[in-house]
């Protein structure tokens, strides 16, 4: 008898409105452990929304989230802060601090947890090495690629050792080749750190690529799930519209 995959992540019944705009219309998601999930949808359907509930930056309007058992509407400041502790998050465009050194980025998520400094020199090391630029630790985001900027911040999303990193649009603004060691590397560090992964994107080639599987975020809900395969074979024009441009 196979063994009951462990649930990361089990979203139900989410809703989220501004004013007369639903943008969540009773969405659900379940993401077990080692997934590599894709939440594909256009701009505006609600990605991003969604993400900010999820982490406890936005409070639904009803609906249930649970993250590693947890309820994150339902948690005091100090707990929730150590649920996020265990998820890393990679942001659109790096989002890297410009007057600080690399070294100084990865350096900053540690300064909430006092017990970890001692160890910074160590994980700031491991972590570019993971990603491959041990070599930048003391340049400035200034004298870095777009790619390079984007390999730094995995960096820092990684120093925690997160249980589950969440990336937000990781391809978008590189270049085809770039775009592919991104790819790689996100694989390269799923397996590396035991992470599940959860990528917001609209890139379909990418979704293809490294998705266990894509969930559809369309009208507000999980319009569809399945392989980049299965998907692909759809008859629905409104999943056929994503699949269309390759």
């Amino acid at each position: 008898m196979e063994a009951q995959k462990e649930i990361v992540i089990e979203i139900k019944d989410l809703y989220k409105s501004f004013g007369q705009n639903r943008v969540l219309n009773g969405f659900n998601m379940t993401i077990y452990k080692g997934d590599s999930i894709v939440l594909l949808g256009k701009s505006g359907s609600g990605k991003s929304v969604m993400i900010k509930c999820l982490v406890g930056l936005m409070q639904p309007d009803s609906g249930s989230i649970k993250i590693m058992g947890d309820d994150p509407t339902k948690l005091s400041q100090k707990e929730l802060n150590l649920l996020r502790s265990k998820i890393g998050f990679l942001f659109q465009g790096s989002a890297l601090y410009d007057s600080m050194t690399v070294r100084e980025n990865l350096e900053f998520p540690l300064r909430i947890h006092p017990e970890l400094l001692a160890q910074k020199e160590t994980r700031v090391k491991q972590a570019l090495e993971s990603v491959g630029l041990l070599d930048a630790i003391d340049l400035m985001p200034s004298e870095l690629s777009g790619g390079m900027k984007r390999r730094i911040a995995l960096a820092r999303a990684i120093m925690l050792r997160p249980k589950i990193i969440i990336y937000d649009e990781p391809t978008t603004g590189l270049d085809p080749i770039t775009s592919k060691e991104i790819t790689l590397l996100i694989q390269r560090i799923q397996k590396e750190y035991d992470a599940t992964s959860l990528i917001i994107s609209h890139d379909i080639d990418f979704a293809k690529a490294i998705a266990s599987r894509i969930i559809m975020l369309i009208d507000g809900i999980n319009y569809a799930s399945g392989t980049a395969l299965e998907l692909e074979k759809s008859t629905d024009p409104k999943i056929k519209a994503f699949f269309k441009q390759t």
